[in-house]
């Protein structure tokens, strides 16, 4: 089963958490979402929300950057799917994806935790 990588090459806690894997033994598959060509779709983000346990969006946003884009803690889940997807700076990182399993590397030690 192939193990998925969220990543932002610009963010050193996502470089550490792909160096945490490879050390591991990990090879995943990069994702840099940051980028148009490999961008999430909001049903992406609304299976990685399930897959963490069908929790709301805001389990992986990144406070400071919703701050600085005027994100109302109000904001339906729905739209925030959304926000993110025009915005993925809003999108915390990094994220591992395993099978029916998500988890953000906060602390990275956590993307372990689906190997």
């Amino acid at each position: 089963m192939t193990y998925t990588l969220l990543h932002h090459t610009g963010c050193s806690t996502s470089r550490k958490g792909l160096a945490l894997l490879q050390e591991n033994g990990i090879e995943p598959e990069v994702r840099k979402y940051m980028n148009a060509g490999e961008a999430l779709s909001v049903a992406e983000l609304k299976d990685i929300a399930q897959k963490m346990g069908g929790v709301s969006p805001r389990e992986f946003l990144r406070d400071k950057d919703a701050q600085k884009f005027d994100i109302p803690t109000s904001m339906s889940d729905e739209d925030l799917f959304k926000a993110m997807v025009e915005n993925p700076k809003l999108i915390q990182r990094p994220i591992g994806i395993k099978g029916d399993k998500a988890v953000l590397g906060r602390p990275i030690e956590k993307l372990l935790e689906i190997t």
